[in-house]
């Protein structure tokens, strides 16, 4: 009767414990049931008349439990590889998992981008260069947009100063290089995507980084790294998003000559005189203005990847905070451009 009370009582652990250990415990109890019936046992056995049951009873049930628990496991082993194999295939095949579908519901609700629009989002490959005022919103709404992979380039780490407009980061990551901070805060918004960390400065030897991405994303705050993205770009024929913001003011296009449009070149072909631009770190910016630009970086690159309404290839939109104005200037390709070797 003990013995029965013993199995019954590991039947509870079963349903409500471990399973793993539930079997163990079984194997166990039943080893020792078996041994205290033993005819090898000292015999006449109190211990084993107490247990209740005989030793060929318990040795039959051993012999016929072998089966059964053999089929339970084997049939578990065989549902977890099934399982496995339909979620590697899910994953090949870029379907949309049910979480997935309902993240994406407000985008998939728009005509201009539909479930057809979603999954090319989820296709695409967006290379943002700077993880700074520009690039934090940009990079938090492309991640909330699911665009499939996202690489961050900055050599940078956060500072103090930083956390007055660069909303990516955070006061507990002062110290941590940008494009970690920039994909710790990616990844615990949006966790289906595949995200890339550069902490380096793009020059001509790390601008190869543009060739493996669909569309580049020019967030930085000096000429010198915007010209050469741009030419790496044209190079490449990848097409750009490049941004700037000064105190209330801020401009945005799309440069994309190996689809007719001008490149930033043909918009801006020399630098301006030294101290006529300065940067915000010297004239100072509104917190805001890079969430607005930054913002129109997204919404750009979105339209651009889904192919929904017009996007700033050929405009140049300059946003004026202060007084509340925006204005949209047409750009055209320059002859004999340095950059893109615009044909007259």
């Amino acid at each position: 009767m003990i013995g029965i009370l013993g199995f019954a009582a590991l039947f509870g652990l079963n349903r409500f414990g471990p399973p793993k250990l539930a079997v163990v415990l079984a194997l166990i109890w039943w080893a020792l049931l078996v041994m205290l019936q033993s005819p090898l046992f000292p015999q006449p056995n109190p211990i084993g008349s107490f247990m209740g049951g005989n030793f060929v009873g318990w040795l039959m049930l051993g012999i016929l439990a072998v089966p059964v628990l053999g089929y339970r496991f084997g049939l578990r082993h065989l549902r977890r590889t099934i399982a496995a194999k339909a979620t590697v295939a899910t994953n090949a095949s870029g379907a949309f998992r049910p979480v997935e579908l309902d993240r994406y519901a407000r985008h998939i609700m728009l005509r201009e981008i539909g479930g057809a629009g979603q999954r090319k989002l989820k296709e695409a490959s967006v290379l943002v260069i700077g993880a700074g005022g520009l690039g934090s919103p940009a990079l938090l709404y492309l991640a909330a947009s699911g665009v499939g992979r996202i690489g961050v380039v900055d050599p940078d780490v956060v500072e103090n100063v930083n956390l007055q407009r660069q909303v990516i980061h955070t006061d507990d990551r002062i110290g941590m290089p940008k494009v970690h901070s920039a994909v710790a805060a990616m990844q615990a918004l949006n966790p289906f995507l595949d995200l890339r960390a550069y902490a380096r400065r793009l020059d001509a030897d790390t601008g190869g980084l543009i060739a493996e991405y669909d569309l580049i994303l020019d967030g930085t705050d000096n000429f010198d790294t915007r010209y050469l993205v741009n030419k790496l770009c044209v190079a490449a024929g990848k097409p750009l998003i490049s941004a700037a913001i000064t105190q209330w003011e801020g401009q945005i296009s799309l440069y994309d000559p190996a689809r007719g449009g001008p490149c930033f070149e043909c918009t801006f072909p020399s630098r301006p005189a030294l101290g006529m631009v300065p940067t915000c770190a010297e004239a100072g910016v509104a917190a805001p203005l890079p969430g607005v630009i930054g913002s129109m970086m997204a919404v750009e690159a979105i339209k651009h990847l889904t192919g929904a309404g017009q996007t700033l290839r050929g405009r140049l939109m300059i946003y004026d905070a202060l007084y509340a104005d925006a204005r949209v200037i047409v750009t055209k390709r320059r002859a004999g451009c340095a950059a893109c070797d615009a044909p007259l």
